[in-house]
């Protein structure tokens, strides 16, 4: 269970800003990574590992965001963090299904919006144990 830890309210505001700061990181350097790559390889596929990642920063964005609406004090945070990850998901998947065509700067805005609000929801809620925070 220790390693569970950084599930605790206090940590996961933490975790999510992190892991949505991460992907907006990733998210960046996407175009970059497969421009360098492009000169030295000249297959067509595509670095695998990199691409997994998307769904990585999603997983641990799910947690952290399920384990900060259980414990935070705001009901519209909550419901914009679950908005936020569902858009960010949709784009996600919009990217790898190819459903419609969206301009690739669309996915910078939930990300930024998920760092923002996991903050903006560590400001609520300043306990030292996660009982106060509690509804």
């Amino acid at each position: 269970m220790k390693g569970l830890a950084i599930f605790t309210k206090q940590k996961s505001d933490i975790l999510g800003a992190l892991a949505s700061t991460l992907c907006l990181i990733h998210c960046v350097a996407t175009p970059f990574v497969f421009m360098i790559t492009a000169s030295f390889i000249t297959s067509n596929n595509p670095l695998y590992w990199w691409k997994f990642m998307d769904y990585l920063f999603l997983i641990i964005s799910f947690l952290a965001i399920y384990r900060s609406t259980e414990t935070s004090t705001s009901i519209w945070i909550k419901y914009a963090l679950w908005i936020s990850w569902a858009l960010l998901s949709l784009i996600v998947l919009n990217e790898k299904m190819e459903w419609l065509i969206v301009n690739e700067l669309i996915i910078y805005i939930p990300t930024v919006l998920l760092i923002g609000l996991h903050l903006i929801n560590r400001k609520y809620c300043k306990c030292k144990v996660d009982k106060c925070c509690a509804n």
